[in-house]
């Protein structure tokens, strides 16, 4: 927790400086009452007083009170704003942290824990802080004080009190024991409930399309049971705390009168007078400082699920990414991709999933990669931006390592377009000029241009504001052919020396594709495209074509060679063609 914390501003630790002295100041005035409260006892009874000495003293009592409250307003402002401060800096490191992660790291936390962690974690620390700058510095500070005030009045008094304390502290121990493990399950299960609910929403057309509402519910049902039943557990111990603080509380009360009574009955009618006043301030201190314990309760209610919480952020916040920035900013070549001796494994995994990958992409080549599923394509073409480095071997852009490269610079440098078309909330204008290249944001010429090359002029002008339309999250209100279209725009518009379209096409009907190639060819004439498809027709014109069968380069050449000399992409081509088209090609490569 204290890790945490320590990440706070200079600016917030002067606002909790100020929160210590006001509270200094709070404590000190509330406990000048009691001394207030005596003397006007002691006037009432005393022979002779007069009322503008019992007014005077009360009119001390409401500037007290007065000022403890000015001071818990001061308290409360800063305290609020060092807590809102600690979420908004909290949830902007573990989003720039995650931001960092490779895909290792984003499998090891999933998305819905990170979801929780930045959200509902943060929370729970947030009002620890909001309530700690108040009750933890507060009370050690009023019980310390107050303690002073009484120790010297009357030893049986005083252990009366310390008996009350002692069966505060014994309670809060015995419900700590059984409730903090209870509180490291909370938020796991709260990981859990939010997966099945983003799960839930993400899938509800297939939800409904296979009438499984009622599996779905049950599996919900199931979740928020068992988070229930362990809040319900927590809440059930947490909530004896109360009857047991009220239980102390009236039977200190009550012991202190019973001993005051016991202690006057035998004094003389002059020390009758100190006792009762001394009883009266002895009550009201006592009570300070059961309070004092009863502030530290409601800490001890909400610091376990804080402390589970701040070890689930610094789990993020502390874990390393696999994928270390390098220094290198600019390539010895221009648009050339280099695999060497390349083998790939997952982290843990016993099994390569890429073996021996050999092979160099010149600038203007395009070089396909085919092959069954499962056989590493996707994975291959993962290693030239980086989401998983090379386990063996060396990956090269531009002459240079991968693992050398400064990753924005690595970025700068591709253009990809992932297997499945992500858009953002927005607009069409947004989505393709999305980004940082290290160049100006293209123009709405350039948009128009890189949606023309990709063959979606046509829908984008039928929008109702056109280039303006708005995007729902995830691209739902367009199709999937449209959000391809939309995301190798996007490629276009960076204008990067190398294409990376990860089976990118097959959304698309035949003509679109082929009328897309077409004028992609034309366009990106001097850059270098790879391209991962399972269509024949995708890749039959690329300059060179890479077989992948389980992990292993079995061909590369062109079309007609692939056919003439590889048995699997003779295999492939002959499930997509019919032996016309395959004859035809052959002749065409003779």
């Amino acid at each position: 927790m204290l890790k945490l914390l320590s990440k706070l501003g200079k600016k917030q630790f002067f606002y909790a400086f100020i929160c210590v002295i006001f509270i200094s100041i709070n404590v000190y005035l509330e406990l000048k009452i009691p001394d207030y409260m005596s003397e006007i006892t002691i006037l009432v009874q005393t022979e002779g007083s007069t009322m503008s000495s019992i007014l005077k003293e009360g009119g001390y009592m409401l500037l007290c009170a007065f000022g403890s409250l000015i001071a818990s307003f001061v308290v409360g402002y800063f305290a609020a704003t060092v807590a809102a401060y600690f979420g908004k800096i909290t949830r902007y490191n573990i989003f720039s942290k995650v931001s960092s992660f490779g895909t290792e790291e984003m499998k090891k936390f999933q998305t819905s824990s990170l979801i929780t962690r930045t959200t509902n974690d943060v929370t729970q620390v947030q009002m620890l802080i909001a309530m700690g700058l108040q009750a933890i510095i507060k009370a050690p500070i009023m019980a310390t004080w107050a303690v002073l005030k009484i120790l010297g009045k009357n030893l049986t008094w005083s252990l009366a009190t310390f008996i009350g304390v002692i069966i505060l502290l014994i309670t809060i121990i015995i419900l700590m024991i059984r409730v903090f493990p209870k509180f490291k399950l909370v938020q796991k299960l709260t990981d859990n409930l939010n997966r099945i609910t983003r799960e839930n929403l993400v899938g509800i057309r297939v939800i409904r399309a296979f009438n499984a509402e009622d599996y779905q519910q049950k599996k919900f049902e199931n979740a928020n049971e068992e988070l229930k039943n362990l809040q319900l557990f927590n809440q059930k111990n947490m909530g004896l705390l109360n009857p047991v603080m009220s239980l102390v509380m009236n039977g200190l009360s009550l012991s202190i009168y019973l001993i005051g009574v016991a202690l006057i009955n035998k004094a003389n009618m002059m020390d009758k007078i100190t006792l009762f006043g001394d009883m009266v301030v002895f009550s009201s201190y006592a009570m300070q400082v059961l309070m004092s314990f009863m502030m530290l309760i409601m800490i001890f209610m909400i610091y376990p699920r804080a402390q589970v919480s701040a070890k689930r952020i610094l789990e993020v916040l502390e874990t390393e990414s696999s994928i270390k920035d390098g220094n290198v900013t600019k390539g010895k070549e221009v648009g050339t991709v280099e695999f060497k001796n390349v083998s790939f494994k997952y982290p843990d995994a016993e099994e390569y999933i890429l073996e021996d990958i050999s092979f160099k992409a010149e600038r203007g080549e395009t070089v396909a990669f085919i092959g069954s599923t499962g056989s590493g394509k996707s994975t291959l073409i993962n290693l030239v931006p980086r989401f998983y480095d090379a386990t063996e071997g060396e990956v090269l852009v531009d002459g240079v390592n991968v693992k050398d490269y400064n990753l924005k610079s690595l970025n700068n440098i591709l253009g990809y377009v992932s297997q499945k078309a992500v858009i953002f909330r927005g607009t069409i204008k947004d989505n393709v000029a999305y980004g940082d290249n290290g160049k100006k944001s293209p123009s709405l010429e350039k948009i128009k241009e890189a949606v023309k090359v990709a063959q979606g002029t046509e829908f984008v002008e039928k929008l109702p504001d056109t280039y303006n339309h708005e995007t729902a999250q995830s691209g739902t209100n367009l199709s999937g052919g449209q959000k391809q279209r939309i995301a190798i725009a996007r490629a276009i518009a960076r204008d990067p020396e190398i294409y990376i379209f990860d089976d990118s096409f097959s959304a698309l009907d035949y003509k679109t594709d082929l009328n897309l190639r077409k004028e992609l060819k034309k366009y990106t004439k001097d850059a270098t495209s790879l391209i991962v498809a399972q269509r024949i027709g995708t890749i039959k014109n690329a300059d060179k074509i890479l077989v992948l069968d389980e992990g292993k380069l079995v061909g590369m050449g062109t079309h007609q060679e692939l056919l003439k000399n590889c048995q699997v992409y003779k295999e492939i081509a002959l499930s997509q063609l019919s032996s016309s088209e395959l004859n035809k090609d052959l002749k065409e490569g003779i």
